[in-house]
C-alpha cells in the first residue's frame, strides 16, 4: 500500500502542524470489473454474478437503513452510524436540525484479534509525490 506523508492544516486542532501518513490510491475498481473476476473464479456468466451481487447490495442496504448490522462471513460487519452534534439538554436536540448525516462503518472480520484483510499488507512510500 503507497502512502504520502501530509501535513494537518486546520488551525484547530491539537496535531495542527504535524505530518501523518495518508493511504493513496490511484484506480477505483468499478462493479464491472468485480464481476468480471469473480465469473471468471466461478466458472459461470457474469449475468449470474450481476445478478446475485445486486440482489445482495438491495438486501444489505435495505437491512442498513432500518437499523440492522450485516455480516457477512469471511468479510465482515457492516451498521450505520450517525453523526449528529451535541446538545447540553435532551429537550433540546431536534433531530432535523442536529443530525448532520450518516456513515458507514465496517469492521473487518476478526478471529481471535486477527484480521485477515490486513494481512501481508506492505507500506511504499508514494515516488511520484513530493512533500511540501
Amino acid at each position: 500500500m503507497k502512502y504520502r506523508l501530509k501535513k494537518e492544516t486546520k488551525p484547530t486542532l491539537p496535531t495542527f502542524g504535524k505530518y501523518k501518513a495518508v493511504a493513496v490510491h490511484y484506480h477505483t475498481v468499478e462493479s464491472r470489473q468485480l464481476i468480471k473476476e469473480v465469473a471468471q473464479r466461478m466458472g459461470t456468466h457474469t449475468s449470474n454474478v450481476l445478478a446475485v451481487m445486486t440482489s445482495v447490495a438491495e438486501v444489505v442496504n435495505n437491512h442498513l437503513r432500518e437499523g440492522d448490522r450485516v455480516r457477512l462471513e469471511d468479510w465482515g460487519m457492516m451498521k450505520l452510524e450517525i453523526e449528529s452534534e451535541k446538545v447540553d439538554n435532551l429537550k433540546d436536540f431536534k433531530a432535523k436540525k442536529h443530525i448532520r448525516g450518516v456513515r458507514l462503518h465496517f469492521l473487518p472480520q476478526s478471529y481471535e484479534g486477527h484480521q485477515e484483510l490486513y494481512e501481508g499488507i506492505t507500506f511504499e512510500k508514494d515516488k511520484l509525490y513530493t512533500e511540501d
